[in-house]
Formats: C-alpha cells, sequence, structure tokens
C-alpha cells in the first residue's frame, strides 16, 4: 500500500510517499480502508521533532480519518467489514490502510461524506472539547482565540453559535489573515503584536474576556491573564512555536483573579481514555448530520500533496482546515 512516511526530522524533503506492508489489526484495533485523512498543526510538530510526538523514525503521521472497515482485530465487536466509520488514529493515517483503536471509532450518519468525515475526529471533536470539557464554555462569554484563522479556529467559530452564542474574539500571525478570521465568524480578529492587549480590552469595553483557548504554548500566557476576567479560564492546548515551555504563573496570580489555567491535549486524552474522544466525535457528527453545522474543507488530490500543506502550516500562511483524498 502507499503511505506518507517522514524519514527523520525536517522539512518536506523527508516527507516522501513510500509503498509498505499493509497493517494487520491487534486485539481491540480495526483497520481502515481509508478514503480522506484529516491535514493538522501536530503532523508539523511530529515533523520538526518535537519532544513526545514521535515514537520512532521512520513515522507514519496522520492522526484522523475516514473510510470503510477492512478488517477486525480480535475483540472487536458493533462493527462490520464494510461499515463506514471515522476514527482519531495515534499515527499512520495518512496511507490508503491506517489502524485505529475500536475505542476511538464511530459510525458515520448517513448523508455524512468522507472528506467531511476526517475533519471530525481530531479537528472538530478536539474543538468541541476545548470548548465543553476544559473551557467550561457558557452562553454569552466572550471567547478569545489564538490562531484564529487554522483549522481548530475554524470549527471554534461554527460551534459556538451552536451552543449557545458568544462574541468571538480572534488573533491570527499575519495582519493580512484578520480578515479570513473574521469571514468564519469571529467577530473581532487582530495581529499578535504590541498593540493586541489594547486592542482586545477595547473590543470588549474594559471587560475582558471569560475563556481564552490558547495553543501556542506560554508564549501568550501572560497576556491570557491579564485580559481573562475574575473567575476567567485559560486552556492550553499545544505549543505551535515548538520552544520551552515557561514555568506557570504563581498561585497567588491565580488566586487574585479566581483564574484557573487548564492543559489540554488530545494525544494523551486518546490514549487515556478513547472512550470519551468517541463522545465527543459522535457529539460533533450530531451537530453535523442533525443541526446543519457547516464543516468546510480543503481537499488535497492526494498523499504527494500533504507535505507542502505542512509547510504553509509551519509558516504560518495555512487557512482552513485540509484532508487529503487517499482512496
Amino acid at each position: 500500500m502507499r503511505a506518507l512516511e517522514m524519514t527523520r526530522p525536517g522539512g518536506a524533503e523527508h516527507s516522501l510517499v513510500q509503498d509498505v506492508e499493509v497493517p494487520r489489526p491487534g486485539p481491540g484495533e480495526l483497520a481502515i480502508d481509508v478514503a480522506h485523512a484529516g491535514v493538522n498543526f501536530v503532523d508539523v510538530m511530529s515533523r520538526r521533532g518535537d519532544a513526545a510526538y514521535v515514537p520512532a523514525w521512520p513515522y507514519r503521521a496522520g492522526k484522523e480519518v475516514a473510510g470503510t472497515v477492512r478488517e477486525l482485530g480480535e475483540g472487536v465487536s458493533g462493527f462490520a467489514v464494510g461499515d463506514r466509520v471515522a476514527a482519531a488514529t495515534t499515527g499512520g493515517g495518512f496511507a490508503e490502510v491506517a489502524l485505529a483503536s475500536a475505542a476511538a471509532t464511530v459510525a458515520l450518519p448517513d448523508g455524512v461524506d468522507t472528506a467531511t468525515a476526517a475533519a471530525v475526529p481530531l479537528g472538530l471533536a478536539t474543538a468541541l472539547l476545548l470548548l465543553t470539557d476544559a473551557g467550561r464554555f457558557e452562553p454569552g462569554d466572550t471567547v478569545l482565540v489564538h490562531s484564529a484563522g487554522g483549522g481548530i479556529g475554524g470549527a471554534l467559530a461554527r460551534l459556538v453559535p451552536l451552543l449557545g452564542g458568544g462574541t468571538l474574539i480572534g488573533t491570527v500571525g499575519r495582519p493580512e489573515k484578520a480578515a479570513a478570521a473574521r469571514g468564519l465568524g469571529y467577530h473581532h480578529a487582530f495581529a499578535r503584536g504590541p498593540e493586541l492587549a489594547g486592542q482586545v480590552r477595547a473590543a470588549t469595553g474594559g471587560r475582558g474576556v471569560d475563556l481564552v483557548l490558547d495553543p501556542l504554548g506560554t508564549e501568550a500566557l501572560g497576556l491570557d491573564l491579564d485580559l481573562a476576567v475574575t473567575g476567567g479560564r485559560v486552556v492550553l492546548f499545544g505549543n505551535a512555536g515548538g520552544g520551552t515551555l515557561d514555568p506557570l504563573p504563581p498561585a497567588g496570580r491565580l488566586l487574585g483573579a479566581n483564574l484557573t489555567v487548564t492543559g489540554f491535549s488530545h494525544r494523551v486524552l486518546l490514549a487515556a481514555d478513547p472512550a470519551r474522544v468517541a463522545r465527543a466525535q459522535r457529539r460533533a457528527f450530531d451537530l453535523v448530520a442533525g443541526h446543519g453545522l457547516a464543516v468546510p474543507v480543503v481537499e488535497l488530490p492526494g498523499l504527494a500533496a500533504v507535505p507542502a500543506v505542512h509547510d504553509l502550516l509551519a509558516a504560518g500562511r495555512g487557512e482552513g482546515k485540509y484532508v487529503v483524498r487517499v482512496g
């Protein structure tokens, strides 16, 4: 079968489409004939060799897939060969056949195509978990989202209105991306820079924000805490820059404003509680199939196109959610 393999840390030149052996499912696993796979910034973090993201080289990236069940591993029930499914994987999604835990695999609702479905297991489901589980979103909240123009940022903008509505403020890495973020549904969007704090305060009438969703590591944590209202929540869910994480603020600063700082990792949650990830996927698919939630995607024609998109994401020039046609 064909698979995209990262041979060692580095750039696109080390990401190659290879002919590899078809994997067989182990106990509790499914083999899936992949129709589409989702592209995510975590692929970039893996490619550059960030700690804990790659168990060994060469490495096959790809964390979310949609397709049909090819083979059942020992002990798997509730699925049959040929079923249409989507799954969050621990890797290997950029391949014609991928393995996934049955506990992290869900059936596709009728009418949901595989290109849309491939944007759900890591992308849309993560956005839902960030808002509801980690961020304790409440209708009417003012939500600040860093990297608003990416796949997760776009998903968050579409979810907030369905979950009761609120004010959405996005930040982007480049001024020219602010208009695109507003087009996604953000009420305000600003480029990160020296004036950002004043711009956000002005947009909230000086009040501040209830919830911050931040994939930038600790780079913007001081700003996040400055902008949070009393009782505000800050969710750190990535380290996009790849740098060393700073220590968390002293307890006194958190106690002084009843602030909460929470960490979220889809990778860790998938390993520790795949059923929780599956529940989020099912709820996301219910919003898509039953409540008209749109999931716009940019479809790539094949695995060979993925490394160039990884380059775009690494440079902060990606826009929206990318999926790749595999089978």
